[in-house]
């Protein structure tokens, strides 16, 4: 009786032990898994503000290099955008964001230029001040 009584504890014992390792690798994974999909989103999430913050950007620079303004007013959105990046991202990002801030606010301080002006000063010598910002954004991006 007393074999009989340990063959049937060892096969609870067993079964026991199996249910929990499926258990815990089940969970593992769902986590796991969970974590990935986290990181994913937040990756989106930062690529999305950056692009928004681009687009903003240009638009303002184009502006800058064609017009001339005393009002801030327009700068509302770039200031919000560069600090919600402020609230997400490294500092190298951050830095670049207010590079980039300060330049559109020095070119709507400037005199106006034309067209021709802009190929000589910018074009030909290679000069964007969205670079720098941009690829602290996609080194930011592939460290997710």
């Amino acid at each position: 009786m007393d074999t009989a009584y340990i063959s049937a504890f060892a096969a609870l014992a067993g079964t026991a032990i199996g249910g929990l390792a499926s258990f815990a690798t089940s969970w593992v994974t769902q986590q796991a898994q969970t974590r990935a999909q986290r990181r994913a989103a937040e990756r989106d999430n930062r690529a999305a503000l950056f692009g928004r913050f681009l687009d903003e950007a240009a638009k303002l620079y184009s502006d800058a290099l064609q017009t001339s303004r005393d009002d801030v007013s327009g700068l509302i959105g770039i200031y919000a955008l560069t600090n919600r990046i402020r609230l997400l991202s490294s500092p190298e990002v951050v830095e670049a964001a207010d590079t980039v801030v300060r330049i559109i606010v020095d070119t709507y301080l400037a005199p106006n230029i034309t067209l021709h002006e802009m190929r000589e000063n910018w074009i030909d010598k290679h000069i964007d001040p969205l670079r720098d910002f941009s690829e602290a954004c996609r080194k930011e991006l592939q460290a997710f």
